[in-house]
């Protein structure tokens, strides 16, 4: 373990004006706090809160921050408090502590819905102060060094989070070295076979091939000396994490494979990145596309430099990163070298980015959702993406991720130019919208008055921005339709349970799941965003369907005499959940019709004949047939799809006829065997998800019943 005087000789040596007593006082406060703990490899406890506070003065960070590492865990771990912390120093530093405690007690890799509120704290505990995320990414990295330590099951929880969230997190920021260290420990987690086997390969090539590092930044020196620029060249292979998962992308093996190697040219200005750049383009060849101008463009995080990717030695690829030591050295901390020290004071460095404007343009388009699992999509889209830039017509420059559209150009200029798009141009020719935008591309959309977002778009755009507000539009779109579907669902479901769906009922329901109001519930419930059984057991956790069993489809219908029988009408074919209304039929029994069925005027003059009905609560089986109308692609595994996917929601189909068949598209009926009208719901929504199918309705036809419903 580091002591107390070495750890401060280290911030010492690039902040000589650093608080010494204020370091002393807290490694002695945390020794004596963690005192008789120890941690899983039988060390004691408190060397791990030094071994953070160490490789934070890696990053040339600031007293607060060294101290605020030093106590991170005694909050949580200790009987410290935080008035006392903050009592002894300071409420700064009480502030960051408690910020990392409360980070540490998130559960990252929980269920969907609790990992995107976390997500959301998360990110606010970032916009309070950067810091404490700069903390806590040094303490996952002292926990993922020593975590050979923990149980086996622990390890693969840990290295997984860590790959799937503070790895990413960390080179959004910017700290690429940290990022490429915190993936390759937890590789060493979850694949160690593979990560050996591409050691391995790595040293037989060295024993084929030689140094090539060795040659290659030689080769590079001296073609720099040539042209009178004074720079340092580094060279190394890249990290085993980065190979298996080019290998994976590109489907290819290591022999393959031909940028492994990486190489940085530090210059003294910017001036000498260009110069360097055309002495290397004029000693080896460039690969087309392989090209990026990250100074003249740079990143939001502050990353700047020039990648270029060359044919070197022996037709091997490598990638050559250029930068000037200032913009070297963003890189490196990334967006905490706003906080780096040097000579005892905020380092002034021009490329560093302003951490408040930083998290506010990484924020700002998560704070319009209120839906959780839409906060997680956007913010997992935006730290897994590479950028792309684009120009506008009249030149500005517009940043998206790798992959993105012309869809997601529009709603980045503006929501409203998103939505009214009709089409695109993109270097002057006319495109479709699921084009793939390139660097240095210019982008024109085409917009028209009365256009709105098509639930297709969602497959097209790619950017969390473009699909929120596609969704919201159409949610607002449909909001009707689906607040009347939506009642109805709810008001089957509760009188499944016995109970009623009343206003304050839903209301509650409402509050229970984080929704602002009984009217929003209901349009999620009518999109299939939430199902009846979600919103029923919001506020009656326990209650389970009436006798808990399957409903006797002989008794299936509450209202008729014991010995009545009845048949479903083929007009409306109506469902449990549904309103119903029986017309008897002299001496046959009684034929079930929906409400709403248009046949039922046939007999509107007959009210003897008319029976109150309702279906009886509780799980029916799936036995009651529905035709769907649906209009699909005329294209080779369309149907296959869409078999499986009423197979995929426990629906059989039970008959299908093909009604059109023309060069484009095939109109067909589907029967399909459903237990309720919520089971229908769920069918007809994945279906309706589905690129391929152009319509689906649930046919209703009246003539099918004239003579059933008016006969005798």
């Amino acid at each position: 373990m580091i002591a107390a005087e070495d750890l401060i000789a280290l911030v010492h040596n690039y902040n000589p004006r650093t608080n010494a007593d204020l370091i002393r006082a807290a490694y002695d406060y945390g020794a004596r706090m963690h005192e008789g703990q120890t941690r899983q490899s039988g060390e004691p406890y408190f060397t791990h809160p030094v071994a953070v506070a160490a490789i934070l003065t890696e990053q040339q960070l600031d007293d607060a921050t060294i101290v605020t590492a030093l106590l991170h865990d005694t909050i949580e771990d200790t009987k410290s408090t935080y008035y006392e912390i903050d009592k002894t120093f300071g409420p700064e530093v009480a502030r960051l502590v408690d910020g990392v405690t409360k980070l540490t007690n998130l559960q990252l890799s929980s269920s969907e819905t609790k990992q995107a509120e976390n997500f959301r704290k998360l990110f606010m505990a970032m916009s309070k102060d950067l810091r404490v995320i700069l903390v806590k990414l040094a303490d996952r990295l002292h926990n993922m060094r020593t975590i050979r330590a923990m149980r086996q099951d622990k390890q693969i929880q840990k290295a997984r989070e860590t790959m799937d969230i503070y790895a990413p997190l960390a080179g959004r920021m910017g700290m690429q070295w940290m990022r490429e260290e915190l993936e390759d420990l937890a590789f060493r987690v979850l694949q160690p076979e593979g990560r050996a086997s591409i050691i391995r390969r790595f040293i037989n090539l060295q024993k084929e091939t030689g140094d090539v590092i060795h040659r290659i930044t030689s080769d590079m020196r001296h073609e720099l000396d040539k042209v009178g620029i004074d720079a340092e060249v580094f060279g190394r292979a890249k990290k085993p994490y980065s190979i298996w998962r080019k290998m994976q992308e590109k489907e290819m093996g290591f022999s393959r494979l031909s940028d492994i190697y990486g190489f940085r040219v530090i210059t003294r200005t910017e001036a000498e990145c260009y110069a360097a750049l055309g002495a290397i383009h004029q000693r080896w060849r460039a690969v087309p596309g392989r090209f990026k101008d990250y100074i003249s463009q740079p990143k939001t995080n502050g990353y700047r430099s020039i990648h270029t990717t060359v044919s070197g030695r022996d037709g091997k690829r490598v990638e050559v990163q250029i930068r000037t030591r200032q913009m070297h050295e963003v890189a490196e901390t990334g967006v905490a070298a706003h906080w780096s020290y040097r000579d005892g004071v905020r380092a002034q460095n021009p490329f560093a980015v302003d951490p408040a404007k930083w998290i506010s343009q990484l924020t700002e388009q998560f704070d319009g959702e209120d839906d959780h699992d839409e906060f997680l999509e956007v913010v997992k889209l935006e730290m897994y993406s590479d950028q792309v830039f684009c120009f506008t017509p009249k030149g500005d420059v517009v940043k998206l991720p790798k992959g993105a559209t012309p869809l997601d150009f529009g709603y980045a200029i503006h929501t409203r130019i998103g939505a009214a798009c009709v089409g695109a141009k993109v270097d002057g020719l006319r495109v479709p919208l699921w084009t793939r935008l390139k660097n240095g591309q210019s982008v024109e959309i085409i917009t028209a008055e009365g256009q709105s977002p098509q639930a297709t778009w969602l497959e097209i755009a790619t950017t969390g921005k473009a699909r929120s507000a596609i969704r919201r539009s159409l949610r607002e779109a449909n909001r009707d339709r689906f607040i009347k579907l939506g009642r109805e669902l709810a008001r089957s479901a509760f009188e499944g349970m016995g109970k009623k769906a009343s206003d304050k009922a839903l209301s509650k329901a409402a509050e229970i799941l984080r929704l602002p109001d009984s009217e929003t519930l209901l349009a999620r419930l009518g999109s299939a965003e939430l199902s009846a059984r979600e919103v029923v057991h919001a506020i009656y956790p326990d209650l389970r369907p009436k006798e808990n069993s399957t409903v006797d489809q002989k008794r299936a219908v509450i209202g008729l005499d014991h010995d009545q029988g009845f048949t479903r009408a083929p007009c409306c074919q109506p469902l449990p959940g549904e309103r119903i209304v029986g017309i008897a039929r002299r001496g046959r029994g009684v034929i079930v019709h929906a409400i709403d069925c248009t046949a039922l005027a046939l007999v509107e003059n007959e009210p003897d004949r008319w029976i109150d009905l309702h279906w009886a609560g509780g799980n029916h089986p799936a036995v009651y047939t529905v035709t769907l109308d649906l209009t699909i692609g005329n294209d080779a595994g369309v149907l296959g799809r869409i078999c499986t996917l009423i197979g995929e929601r426990s629906a059989n189909i039970s008959d299908l006829h093909f009604m059109d068949r023309k060069p484009d598209f095939f109109r067909l009926f589907i029967d399909i065997d459903l237990r309720d009208a919520e089971h229908l719901h769920s069918v007809m929504a994945a279906l309706d998800a589905e690129a391929d199918v152009a319509t689906v309705e649930r046919r209703r036809e009246a003539a099918l019943a004239e003579g059933a419903a008016a006969a005798e």
